[in-house]
């Protein structure tokens, strides 16, 4: 294991009694000291699991958890949750109706042992300073927005100062906008304290906004972790594409001339030299749009999210691919378009 690491996970397994399939299987990452790091998947992939296997909430069947150089989980060893220095922030917030901001945030310190009044208190001020929610002090839950509510689930976690916060889908409960500005907050906050961080979480956009690193997860497997620039751009896989960019994927045969698809040829590169046939991915930022009197896409539809527009493009075989371009770029539905890219990549056909 690397000793430099904060988490360091090896070949982690975890099936469940009544389950044919494992949730967790051949796991294994690292992650820094003062990283952020993203669990990103659908519904049923094992990225919860994964994250109470490291809490503690859960025992590995094989492999093993460190955390700071201490192996928690394997070889041997079982370390209990309360044991493990981690904090933790749910996706409910979890705070205790009947006690005031103060007192949610003292519990955590002393179930952490930090009994003495003036430490606590300290800590307790310190912590709401932090989430820059001076003066509820003594309101309780219920007074405050969920957004406020998170922020101090958040404050909860850090105040005993733990070796790393572990969050499941922590912004999934709030409105759009509240999860748009919280999440930046929330990145803010750990990167001052320089705690490390593992959050779970299914949409792509927040994990590409907030974490160093994203590992995206498919059927209990790491499909593939990298930086967000990386898992976005250089996706490994057709799932990642998929999954993470959204992209089009279109049949494809290799030719002389490169990609022969039914909405025209693509250039083919180097990279692409062991396939003969394969799906094109095309990311909807990439596509440019051209009109066409020939007719081959048609756009069937539009939509006009702000900032850009998304069309819906049908193919004459009545297949449809999707295209977003600044708002300023205007088609009317029925218009005739041809498309080129510029970026591509190809997969192995999807069968």
């Amino acid at each position: 294991m690397s000793l430099s690491a904060i988490l360091q996970l090896d070949g982690i397994y975890r099936q469940f009694p009544r389950s044919p399939q494992p949730a967790v299987q051949g796991v294994s990452l690292s992650l820094q000291q003062g990283d952020l790091l993203g669990l990103l998947g659908p519904s049923g992939c094992g990225k919860t699991t994964l994250l109470r296997l490291i809490a503690g909430f859960e025992q590995p069947q094989s492999g093993a958890i460190a955390l700071g150089g201490r192996t928690v989980a394997g070889d041997g060893v079982w370390v209990p949750p309360e044991q493990r220095d981690v904090g933790m922030v749910f996706q409910d917030y979890a705070l205790f109706p009947h006690l005031t901001v103060a007192e949610n945030i003292a519990f955590g310190l002393q179930q952490r042992g930090a009994t003495a009044k003036e430490l606590v208190k300290e800590r307790v001020k310190e912590a709401i300073a932090l989430i820059g929610l001076s003066g509820t002090e003594q309101r309780y839950p219920h007074e405050l927005s969920g957004g406020q509510q998170q922020r101090i689930a958040l404050a909860r976690a850090l105040a005993p100062r733990p070796k790393i916060i572990l969050l499941d889908e922590p912004l999934s409960n709030l409105d759009v906008q509240v999860r748009w500005r919280l999440r930046q907050e929330v990145r803010d906050i750990l990167k001052a304290t320089n705690t490390s961080g593992v959050f779970v979480t299914h949409d792509q956009e927040e994990a590409l906004s907030i974490a160093d690193q994203v590992a995206v997860m498919r059927q209990g497997q790491l499909e593939q972790i990298g930086t967000p620039e990386e898992i976005y751009r250089h996706p490994t896989s057709r799932f990642v594409a998929e999954f993470v960019t959204q992209a089009n994927f279109i049949p494809a045969q290799r030719s002389e001339r490169g990609w022969e698809t039914e909405i025209g040829m693509f250039p083919a590169s180097a990279d692409d030299v062991s396939l003969s046939a394969g799906d094109l991915m095309l990311c909807q930022e990439d596509l440019q749009l051209e009109l066409d009197a020939t007719g081959e896409v048609v756009v069937r539809d539009r939509q006009f999210l702000g900032r850009e527009y998304c069309y819906w493009l049908q193919t004459r075989s009545g297949k449809v691919l999707y295209a977003r371009t600044p708002a300023t770029f205007v088609l009317a539905v029925g218009t005739a378009v041809r498309i080129s890219a510029t970026r591509l990549k190809v997969f192995p056909a999807d069968r």
